[in-house]
């Protein structure tokens, strides 16, 4: 069984205000799936939470022109 990046650093910490979350975005701004981002189900909760949250704050676009 493989276990996800952030299970297995224990140093990844999704964090809102970091810039880095578009890698988790799809060209069209929209979410990846856990397939593609290879996180666990807890781990792709908190990573939509915070991409939600910087979105609201204007760091990230809802949608990609």
């Amino acid at each position: 069984m493989r276990r996800c990046n952030a299970c297995r650093n224990q140093t990844i910490d999704f964090d809102h205000k970091d810039s880095a979350l578009s890698r988790f975005l799809s060209n069209r701004s929209k979410i990846k799936s856990r397939r593609e981002t290879r996180l666990c189900a807890k781990h792709q909760r908190k990573l939509a939470t915070a991409i939600k949250r910087a979105r609201f704050l204007a760091l990230l676009p809802y949608v990609n022109r």
